[in-house]
């Protein structure tokens, strides 16, 4: 039974309850609820949903149901299809169906035997909304099929270790990874925007003869689309209605400093001291993991450690430095708490085997996020030993969470099921933080390794994880910031340089170092962080003091050519600040990404959705970093319709074309969009007279 409402459309047929309703300006909800038991759930959708009423329209005509909601309609027909329609009556998405049927002699049909279209000439007998059960649970697998349009380009869904910034002919896990984020929003180069609204664990495929999104343990599927003109619109419609980042602080657009790790306050403050004896100002400086004598008890290790508030008084009013804090969601067996987290029931269960999810420095287990008073819990120590001392910002490690083993079916939150809430995970912590700063912090901005659909609104500064120390690795992480910034995610960093390894004394690290750090010199955060080789000895076989360190990692730490380099790009990072503020203000109001992708501010140049590694920062800074070892030069697309200025030699360039440009180890290929050089003129004077 089809009903037609005036603001929706709903079908009532033997398992299924199909619900299609407007969602925000120009976008529609569907939902498909299994044996008709409708339940709500946000999930992403966490904002109002606000659209003109006026511009909503259902009827119900030619055996098909319509919903039209501005520039987007659907229609629903008698085999059960729905497809999608811009403005112009272009079909944007349709579901994929391969089915047959029998027509009766009173003109009635039956799908299922026999055809009689040409659309229906396969006895494949798939459906577009499939159900199948689970027989060891309750839950089902479920897989949502849409035709495949060869031509469709595909961007978004967050952080995947590759190269590809075009995802179609791509499979991706819907699932959260240590260096790998599950967003499942994209933008179409057919002018729509599609987000997959259940954070359970699955796949997608954008296959060349399918798409398919597959769940593995659900009861009901659930999506939004939306339409709109350009990528920018459809941003500003998908964060209208899954939330934008709040304000980013003036001060935190200068350079983080970490490494793994500074061990004591000492170690802290010769490392500011000696930034600012260069006078270098820096934003940030992080106090990592294990600092504290167990984890899950949120607290400083006295025995290495004896004054917290002390140092941190000192880095923020002597130096103009803000702390940033290093919190994991694990709790050690031996914590002194560890009962207080049994009693309240505040852990991720398991369905088999002994509850040990990750083993560090002990025996652990995950605090369950998804769990309210679980979060309360934790927030009171936060507060309690890190908050009230002064300290406004964090770092969320190992919050996808990190499992020892994926086995995703074998972990349980107060939610649901892995397999059916997991991706909510790193949200819900980063809510913690968010909910229990807000009151006392407006900007709140905190540094995390996992993120969901909508991460966006709780200050996620999502980074690229535990990558390798490698210029393989940093050939994927251009693509990949620009995907994160298309799936919702403006502010996004990685650490430059790469995580794991990398010799100080190496010359092919030493370059690595510098191309990444041009590189993120135009990026939303410019941030030091890895695990440099060789490890010293622990200070100690007990509490946080039994943790090795890593080599240095400060701009000094790579000799003198590197540090004369590096410290010119904290200068032009210095000039950026006023038009890097403009930028995040918005990504604020708008969602916009800081970083962005060619095509976003030049739609209607067509050789612009050709090009990837290559980028934006904001509207008028063309960023072309080097991503291979000993390359000094490359190949670089100006978009067309605008001139461009190179930053270093100031010679002009016409857009349209591509030129090889060369690179010293000084320099990337930057360009000024000429229009809007005015602003710019600190930045190219330095550039003028500092660079060869």
């Amino acid at each position: 039974m089809i009903k037609v409402e005036d603001n929706y459309i709903e079908k009532r047929y033997d398992n299924e309850l199909l619900i299609i309703e407007p969602w925000g300006a120009n976008s529609l909800r569907v939902r498909s609820f299994l044996d008709q038991k409708k339940t709500e759930r946000k999930n992403a959708l966490t904002e109002e949903a606000q659209y003109d009423v006026s511009k909503v329209k259902t009827f119900f005509n030619d055996e098909k149901a319509t919903i039209v909601n501005g520039k987007i309609k659907a229609t629903l027909d008698h085999r059960d299809r729905l497809t999608f329609y811009n403005d112009k009556d272009e079909i944007l998405l349709e579901e994929f169906i391969r089915l047959r049927a029998v027509k009766h002699d009173d003109g009635s049909e039956d799908v299922g035997t026999v055809e009689i279209t040409k659309d229906f000439n396969s006895t494949l007998k798939l459906k577009s909304r499939e159900y199948r059960a689970n027989n060891d649970g309750p839950n089902f697998h479920t897989k949502v099929r849409f035709e495949s349009n060869k031509k469709e380009k595909i961007y978004g869904m967050g952080q995947y270790q590759h190269p590809y910034l075009d995802l179609k002919n791509t499979m991706l896990e819907l699932a959260q990874r240590n260096s790998q984020m599950s967003i499942p929003f994209y933008v179409s180069s057919k002018n729509y925007g599609f987000l997959w609204n259940n954070p359970g664990i699955g796949k997608v495929t954008f296959a060349k003869n399918l798409t398919e999104w597959e769940m593995f343990g659900t009861d009901y599927i659930d999506y939004w689309i939306t339409a709109g003109e350009t990528p920018k619109e459809i941003t500003e419609q998908y964060t209208s209605v899954t939330g934008r980042s709040p304000e980013m602080p003036e001060n935190l657009l200068g350079l983080w400093q970490s490494k793994l790790r500074y061990r004591t306050p000492e170690e802290v403050l010769e490392v500011v001291e000696g930034y600012h004896k260069r006078g270098i100002q820096l934003s940030t400086i992080a106090i990592d993991y294990f600092h504290w004598p167990k984890q899950g008890e949120y607290r400083f290790d006295k025995d290495f450690w004896p004054d917290p508030e002390s140092l941190i008084r000192t880095l923020k009013k002597d130096y103009g430095v803000e702390p940033v804090i290093s919190i994991w969601p694990t709790v050690q067996s031996d914590a002194y708490n560890y009962e207080d987290y049994l009693q309240g029931g505040y852990l991720v269960k398991v369905n088999r085997g002994i509850r040990l999810t990750m083993q560090i420095q002990g025996n652990t287990v995950y605090l369950d996020t998804t769990n309210p008073e679980a979060r309360d819990y934790v927030w009171s120590l936060i507060k309690k030993n890190y908050k009230d001392i002064g300290i406004d910002y964090y770092w969320v490690d190992v919050a996808e969470p990190g499992y020892a083993v994926y086995d995703f079916d074998n972990y349980r939150y107060y939610a649901g099921t892995a397999l059916e809430v997991g991706n909510l995970y790193p949200n819900e912590y980063l809510k913690m933080v968010y909910e229990g700063n807000k009151d006392t912090n407006d900007a709140v901005v905190t540094l995390v390794r996992g993120s969901w659909a909508g991460a966006q609104k709780y200050g996620a500064l999502a980074w690229s994880g535990d990558i390798d120390s490698s210029f393989e690795a940093f050939n994927n992480q251009v693509n990949t910031g620009l995907n994160m910034g298309m799936a919702g995610i403006p502010w996004w960093t990685t650490d430059i340089g790469g995580f794991h390894g990398g010799n100080p004394k190496d010359p092919e690290f030493q370059e690595l170092m510098v191309r990444w750090f041009q590189y993120s010199t135009f990026s939303p955060v410019l941030r030091m962080h890895g695990d440099r080789l060789p490890h010293s000895e622990p200070l100690s076989d007990s509490g946080g003091g039994s943790m090795p360190t890593g080599e240095p990692n400060e701009i000094w730490s790579y000799g003198d050519e590197v540090e004369n380099i590096l410290t010119k790009y904290v200068e032009i990072r210095e000039c950026l600040k006023d038009y890097l503020s403009k930028i995040m203000e918005e990504a604020h109001k708008y969602g916009y990404p800081v970083m962005r992708t060619l095509f976003y501010e030049f739609p209607e140049d067509e050789n612009s959705w050709e090009v990837d590694n290559t980028y934006l920062l904001g509207s008028d800074i063309l960023v072309a970093p080097i991503m291979n070892y000993e390359d000094r030069s490359r190949k670089v697309y100006l978009p067309d319709n605008e001139n461009w200025i190179h930053l270093y030699s100031g010679q002009e360039f016409e857009g349209g074309s591509s030129y090889d440009i060369e690179a010293s180890l000084e320099q990337i290929p930057i360009f000024i969009r000429k229009s809007a050089s005015g602003q710019f003129k600190e930045l190219l004077a330095y550039a003028k007279n500092n660079f060869n």
